[in-house]
Order: C-alpha cells, then structure tokens, then sequence
C-alpha cells in the first residue's frame, strides 16, 4: 500500500503557491539549479541553466510536440515554446497552478497562445492518444507521484517511437534512512521512492525506454537547499512562518550529505 495519494500532492500544491513564490522564485517556477562557473551562486540563474541544459539534450525542432508533465505554473512549457518555436502541452495536477498557467497564457502573445495548452490531469491518467507527442518532459515532479511505474508507462506510450523521456526527479541512494529525513524530507513532500539512481535506470529499461543519458545531479541539490535552507532562515528573522521551512530546508542538505537523498537526470529514447 503506498504511504501517500494524488489528492494529498494536489492539496499541498494548490495551498503553497504563494508562499513558494515569496522566496523560491516570484514568477512561480519551482524547481532546483544546475551551478557551473556561468552561474556562480546566484540560485536564479542556476535554475535557468538547468532549463538550458535540459532543452539542449531535448534537440527540440520548431515541429516538435512536448507533453509537459507537472507543469505547474507554465513557466517551463511557456519558455520552451518561446524559445524553440515547439508545440507544448502542460498538465499538472494542481487546479491553483493550471489557472495561474493558462492565466499567463492568455496574456502572451498570439504565437505562443497558438503553440501553447494547459490542463488538469494525472499523469498516471494521461488524457491523449498513443504515440501523440515526440517528447515528454518533466522537471522536480515524478517523486511526488505515487505510482511512478505507472507514470514511466504513460510518458512511455504518449510517445512517437525514436521519441525522447527528458527528466529530473529525486531518487533516494539507500533504502534506509534516519527519522529526521522522514519527518523533514519525505514525510513534509509526502513523497516516498524505491528509486536509487541506478534502479531508477532499471525501471526505465523495463518499461522499454533505450537510456541515452544519466547523471547524478546531487552536488547541485546540496547548492540548491543551502542557498533555500540560508533565504527562508532570513527572512525568519522577520516572519516566522520561514523558521520550520528553513529548518526543514537545513535537514535536507543534512540528508543529501548522508545520502538519504539525491537528485537524478535522465535523457531515455522510445
């Protein structure tokens, strides 16, 4: 029995939003940063290299058709098109953040309206026809997914054939962990995986796809969480509400460094 549900994410997702957006980015995009020496430590911009490098592995054409999965708040899926000229397709199960994203949507210009769509579903459930998109993208969200076989079997059959899986997820290196990463890692995201970085790859070979690319992006993660675990204890100092984020935060960059917790990229062919 898996210890979380759908409806507990898309109730976390849909009561967050502003509060993410009041110290992670205020644009509403939600996920960690790629650091190299065009980034320094400035957190923004690693977060934008990890679009770069993610959308460069893509090799996506002006034809393209990409099924975004947990779009959240669109700014990926908007970027992408506006940037490659490619056709993109947004689902998420967060209600909040599929009306901030259409929302967004509706004052782009006419071009990206035309390339761009948005809209409320599992991707577990995946509403479109086999073999609809020539690649499927998905950043920071497979973990929060409890079924997420299910999840590598849907990306797998929206798939054209020779289509390309562009992931990120968190993996979990070893099987057991101390109480403080369940309390402030898992258990606070509602999230659990059996997936280390290498049986993460396994899966993916079992549901068919050929793996073209896998790297460990843990380095990266601990860069991610000390810059949040450091912005929310600041900001606690005038608010509060900050303190349990930046403590929760700080036991993050624990657990990475004890390895109960890290961060994968994977590039897979259909």
């Amino acid at each position: 029995m898996r210890r979380f549900t759908e409806d507990v994410t898309e109730s976390f997702y849909d009561s967050e939003d502003d509060l993410y957006r009041s110290f992670w980015d205020t644009e509403g995009s939600l996920h960690w940063g790629l650091f190299d020496e065009t980034t320094g430590q400035d957190f923004l911009k690693a977060c934008a290299n990890l679009n770069e490098f993610m959308a460069n592995k893509a090799r996506l054409l002006p034809d393209s058709r990409l099924l975004d999965i947990g779009c959240g708040n669109g700014n990926a899926a908007m970027w992408l098109s506006d940037t490659r000229q490619c056709y993109v397709v947004g689902v998420d199960l967060s209600g909040v953040r599929i009306s901030n994203a259409i929302r967004d949507l509706e004052g782009a210009p006419a071009p990206l309206r035309d390339r761009v769509s948005f809209e409320k579903a599992s991707a577990t459930a995946l509403p479109f026809e086999d073999g609809s998109f020539s690649h499927v993208w998905s950043q920071a969200t497979i973990y929060h997914i409890p079924d997420k076989e299910a999840t590598l079997r849907e990306a797998y059959r929206v798939l054209a054939e020779g289509g390309l899986f562009i992931f990120d997820d968190l993996i979990k290196p070893k099987p057991d962990i101390s109480e403080a990463a369940r309390t402030y890692v898992y258990d606070r995201l509602y999230f659990d995986t059996d997936f280390s970085f290498q049986s993460y790859q396994d899966a993916l070979k079992a549901t068919g796809f050929r793996i073209l690319e896998a790297v460990d992006l843990g380095e990266h993660l601990h860069k991610s969480y000390t810059h949040l675990a450091n912005v929310t204890g600041e900001l606690a100092e005038r608010d509060q509400k900050y303190a349990e984020l930046s403590y929760a935060y700080g036991q993050m960059v624990r657990a990475q460094e004890n390895s109960e917790l890290g961060w994968a990229f994977y590039l897979c062919e259909k």
